[in-house]
Parts: C-alpha cells; sequence; structure tokens
C-alpha cells in the first residue's frame, strides 16, 4: 500500500479553522506557535504518527505553506524507512 503523501493545504487550513472557530476562508497564511502545536497534534492523530521535527524544521514553519512542505517531507521519509 502506498503511503499517504501528507496533508494537503486545505486540509491544514481546515484544521486551523477547527482551532479559531472561523470560516477556512478567513484563516491567516501565517502561523503562531498555537496554530503550529495544533497543527502538529493534529497530524500526528490523523497519520497515526510522532512528527518528531528537529529545532529548525520547526523554526522554518511560518506559514501554512511551510508546515505543508515540512509536514509530507517528515512523512514521507518516514514512510520510506
Amino acid at each position: 500500500m502506498a503511503a499517504r503523501p501528507g496533508p494537503e493545504r486545505a486540509e491544514l487550513v481546515e484544521m486551523l479553522a477547527e482551532l479559531t472557530n472561523r470560516p477556512a476562508s478567513e484563516v491567516p497564511e501565517r502561523l503562531g506557535s498555537m496554530e503550529l502545536a495544533w497543527l502538529v497534534h493534529l497530524v500526528e492523530q490523523r497519520y497515526d504518527t510522532r512528527l518528531d521535527l528537529t529545532d529548525d524544521q520547526l523554526a522554518g514553519i511560518r506559514t501554512v505553506d511551510d508546515a505543508q512542505e515540512v509536514f509530507r517531507a517528515w512523512l514521507t521519509a518516514s514512510a520510506d524507512g
């Protein structure tokens, strides 16, 4: 079975909409520490994994697109062994 490539951008935006209790269309692109912690938590739950990200990886996540890129890279690498 092929591994899931990681969350789509729309999925991450929906996760943030849950946190902020606003429509996905109003979710800002920039992430604060609380939003990032929420995304990490939900991605870990939904993908049944632990995101063991480095401090540099976490520091590099400033936007939804950054988060998608880092999460996908980590999930792909962990699926490859």
